[in-house]
């Protein structure tokens, strides 16, 4: 470990503390929709006759299965909708968690469907599964559900850990976009041959209400609110510059950029304008706090998009969507406040750096003095704040330093009293996490980020 520990005088004086911590509404909004799933039950329950024979038993399970996936289907839509109290009270790494938890609901409900449903006309009509497998396909109405099926499938398929990690980001966000066409088929299918709508004007008034609200959240929040936002702040590049072997921050310009409302440890979704990068767009955070009139990324050349960024010129136009995320001073309920950073996780920990109140410190884990990005300016806060700013660099012969229990207590002593900031690859988080827990700091003071499922 390398120790930096210095003073300097700056023009820019923290933030006052909040006056009051703001809860999250995770639990409420958790509530919701488990009752939304307990009143697609009651709807089945209450259409549900007598259960006589296996027929009726495969069918009634299938019956279920193909309502609660059709309503993971909603959710699925609802949670990606970006939708503030959401993205930003909730936590967009939250919500992309419950996201991903939905869809293997969904996938699974919807192979059950699919099953039962067939094992139970196969049954029924004494048919075979494959045969009945075959005359089902050919049903009104069933060309959709089968084209929907087979997209929702591939969509789980390439959202999978394994397989996510070994495509590109760009053909991963244009495979799930065909999650709108799939759920579009599959409401198409339910309410067409759906026997708990057939003559229930009730619950297809509820079905229906589902899907167009989540098609008015998508609409308004995906759509028109980006819309409004960049005809109104007019975003381009004005300078990017290289800060480490790889890694390049981009000073963005705009017009009363106070309004957009963003704050030290949020990030916004960024899609330049130019070749390489105007077809995705992609979560950077913000690494100094937003002024009126400008913004700062800084981005790590990970992908197609990531690398383009170091060849992007002044003056080019900037589509944004945000501000997203709660990694921000609203989490903090402690006096004194840790940021621990690993790699180009120091980006939304740096702003916090500056503004955040109190007594703060700051780890930064890197490779080499080399891959210490910002540093000059983690140098001259600490110097200006009297802060604590430690480097934990590999060894002469590349060991790697370890952040552990005994280390944590030994340089904070009361460290289970800090609130702790961790941004960083999921190892490197995960690890410092597990840290933490074991040096006493309790769950609610760990305050963490990923743009990683």
């Amino acid at each position: 470990m390398t120790t930096v520990h210095e003073r300097h005088a700056a023009s820019t004086a923290p933030a006052s503390r909040p006056t009051s911590r703001r809860r999250s509404p995770a639990g409420p909004v958790l509530a919701v929709l488990w009752a939304g799933a307990a009143a697609v039950i009651a709807l089945w329950w209450a259409d549900t006759g007598p259960v006589v024979s296996a027929a009726d038993w495969f069918t009634g399970a299938g019956r279920i299965t193909g309502l609660l996936c059709g309503y993971a289907c909603a959710v699925l839509v609802g949670l990606m909708a970006r939708v503030p109290l959401l993205e930003s009270r909730v936590g967009s790494d939250r919500v992309a968690r419950w996201h991903a938890m939905a869809g293997r609901y969904t996938v699974c409900l919807l192979l059950a469907h699919v099953a039962l449903i067939v094992a139970g006309y196969s049954v029924q009509d004494r048919t075979s599964l494959l045969g009945e497998a075959l005359a089902v396909v050919h049903l009104p109405d069933m060309l959709k559900a089968t084209a929907a099926t087979a997209t929702l499938l591939t969509v789980g398929f390439v959202s999978a850990r394994a397989v996510r990690r070994r495509v590109s980001h760009e053909f991963w966000f244009y495979v799930h976009l065909l999650t709108y066409a799939a759920v579009f088929l599959a409401f198409g299918h339910q309410v067409g041959l759906g026997g708990d709508f057939t003559g229930n004007r009730v619950a297809t008034a509820f079905w229906y209400a589902l899907y167009l609200g989540d098609a008015g959240l998508v609409c308004w929040f995906r759509i028109l609110a980006p819309v409004r936002l960049n005809r109104r702040h007019r975003l381009h590049v004005e300078s990017v510059h290289q800060e480490a072997p790889g890694v390049y921050s981009v000073a963005v310009r705009g017009r009363r950029l106070d309004e957009l409302g963003a704050r030290p440890g949020q990030f916004l979704r960024w899609r330049f304008l130019a070749p390489g990068t105007s077809w995705t767009s992609t979560p950077y955070s913000l690494s100094a706090p937003p002024r009126p009139d400008r913004l700062r990324i800084t981005v790590k050349a990970l992908g197609d998009h990531s690398a383009a960024v170091a060849r992007l010129r002044p003056g080019t136009r900037v589509w944004a969507e945000g501000p997203y995320g709660s990694l921000t001073a609203d989490r903090a309920g402690a006096h004194r406040s840790l940021l621990i950073a690993g790699g180009v996780g120091i980006t939304p920990l740096r702003a916090l750096f500056e503004t955040l109140p109190g007594e703060v410190a700051l780890i930064y884990r890197a490779r080499t003095a080399e891959d210490l990005a910002l540093a000059g300016e983690l140098e001259a806060i600490a110097r200006w704040r009297g802060a604590q700013l430690l480097y934990a660099l590999n060894g002469p012969a590349g060991q790697r330093p370890g952040i552990t229990a005994e280390w944590l207590c030994a340089a904070f002593p009361q460290v289970a009293g800090y609130d702790v900031y961790l941004c960083g690859p999921h190892g490197f988080a995960r690890s410092v996490y597990e840290a933490l827990r074991a040096a006493g700091v309790p769950d609610r003071r760990i305050h963490h980020e990923s743009f990683e499922l």
